[in-house]
């Protein structure tokens, strides 16, 4: 009489075992750069939305820009007349490191750019392997 003996073996088992880390690291290899894509979408999205409200605020406004105080922070509303185009407190800010994106400007022009990361000395994109900057500038 011949004995049976049902289940799978050590090597079957670490194949498969194999198998499912090898599709788990590709898996997530691929979620990460997702992520990194759509943080990157978002930080053009919010730039476009800032640089709509400081257009709005030029024809508005006297034709001028607003101007960063000290700290580097600014606001996108008229005093005169008083109009509220972008408030401070919704004003966007990086998805990753909630920092505020950095504006210079001087009345007459402005720039707008994503915040440095701290490994990288040009703002740059995440899914992005060389060091390319992005930064908007005023349209009039």
């Amino acid at each position: 009489m011949i004995k049976r003996q049902y289940g799978f073996t050590l090597l079957e088992m670490l194949v498969v075992l194999g198998i499912i880390g090898l599709i788990m690291g590709i898996a997530v290899s691929s979620f990460s750069t997702a992520q990194k894509k759509a943080r990157d979408s978002k930080r053009k999205s919010d730039l476009k939305t800032i640089q709509n409200a400081l257009e709005q605020y030029y024809s508005v406004c006297g034709y001028k820009y607003p101007t960063p105080d000290s700290s580097k922070l600014f606001t996108v509303i008229c005093v005169n007349p008083s109009i509220e185009m972008l408030p401070t407190t919704s004003l966007p800010r990086d998805p990753k490191t909630d920092v505020s994106y950095v504006y210079t400007g001087d009345g007459s022009s402005y720039q707008l750019c994503i915040p440095v990361r701290l490994n990288a000395t040009p703002p740059v994109f995440e899914s992005e392997s060389g060091a390319s900057t992005y930064c908007i500038t005023n349209q009039q």
